[in-house]
């Protein structure tokens, strides 16, 4: 692990949007990147100088454009609203800067079709944390090469709920909380199963239900939408199912891999049988110490997902994870369930 200020190489960057979300986690995570924090824009120029004077950044802005023609940067971090995301997007590739996108990443798969258009030989990631967690990460290792593959199924439950006219969603430009932290659970599924083929959503009158996701490889994920409203209860669960085991995370830290017993119906006399060949495997953190390993930045993904962007504009290489081709796979598994109403809809 390498701290900012050990990095012999380093990126340029600002960052549009110094809210809440960007206080909390991205200039935090900033400590652990390979950047130089050179700009700081936020429409709220006080709190963009009250921000910059903290880490000690030389510059300001309250237009992103004049901060994409005057500071000097490689790269952009955008944290605002997915009202505002295409757009600045745009025009920071324009202006030959790679970019870093918080989820979500647009209202419409159509304006991320815009943004691919526009990237050219620029890195762009996504920011969906859940996509880059050691947990999905442990996952995606265990389902695709791994001794758990192939996936058959998955089993997911996230407290959320879908808006009954999505019709009217889509063609007023809204932001509902199936956009804003439906793409939670969609995009780690979407991580771990593949491109999705097509989707059907069961909706309750409460707006909680099923969202059925049928992936080109021939899987399916179940993703029980449960409209619990009591925040303080932790309801986040995912079952991946193999031929011969089948794994879980639960709440994004615990990762469990049920690797079963030599089982022979009838027959055997123990659950524990001898070696540590059987049973499972449970990988946590250990919240022992004040270890990186056990900070939200990098049990979340938040760390992860920005260090991939730097790595991958410092390398020359793409982007591997939370490309702009994921992001619009899962723009349009978004649209799809808003206006399935119990039709399977099919992903083109």
């Amino acid at each position: 692990m390498t701290y900012q200020r050990d990095f012999q190489q380093r990126l340029r960057v600002g960052i549009v949007g110094v809210g809440s979300h960007a206080y909390r986690n991205l200039l935090p995570a900033m400590n652990f990147l390979p950047v130089t924090l050179a700009a700081i824009c936020d429409t709220n120029l006080d709190l963009a100088r009250k921000t910059a004077m903290q880490y000690g950044v030389p510059a300001c802005y309250r237009d992103a454009g004049e901060m994409y023609r005057e500071a000097g940067l490689d790269a952009v971090f955008l944290c605002v609203s997915p009202v505002m995301h295409p757009q600045l997007a745009c025009d920071a590739l324009d202006a030959g800067l790679h970019v870093w996108i918080e989820k979500p990443p647009a209202r419409r798969a159509a304006e991320i079709e815009e943004i691919i258009r526009r990237r050219g030989d620029r890195v762009v990631v996504v920011g969906f944390k859940k996509a880059f967690m050691p947990s999905t990460r442990k996952i995606v290792s265990l389902f695709g090469d791994g001794p758990a593959g192939p996936l058959r199924s998955i089993l997911a439950e996230y407290p959320m709920t879908i808006p009954e006219d999505g019709e009217a969603v889509l063609r007023d430009g809204s932001v509902p909380n199936w956009l804003r932290n439906g793409c939670h659970p969609l995009s780690l599924c979407i991580e771990v199963g593949g491109p999705v083929s097509a989707v059907t959503v069961h909706r309750a009158k409460g707006g909680d239900g099923v969202c059925l996701l049928e992936f080109a490889s021939g899987a399916f994920a179940n993703f029980h939408m449960a409209s619990l409203q009591n925040k303080g209860q932790a309801v986040e669960r995912y079952s991946f199912f193999g031929d011969t085991s089948h794994a879980v995370i639960e709440n994004s830290l615990r990762v469990t891999y049920q690797r079963g017993i030599d089982f022979q119906y009838g027959r055997n006399t123990t659950y524990a049988p001898e070696g540590l060949d059987y049973g499972a495997v449970v990988w946590e953190p250990q919240n022992r110490e004040g270890t990186l390993e056990n900070m939200a930045l990098f049990t979340q993904g938040i760390y992860a997902e920005m260090m991939h962007f730097c790595a991958s504009v410092l390398s020359g290489q793409p982007a591997q994870t939370g490309t702009l081709e994921f992001a619009h796979s899962v723009m349009k598994v978004y649209e799809a369930g808003l206006l399935s109403s119990g039709r399977r809809m099919i992903i083109s």
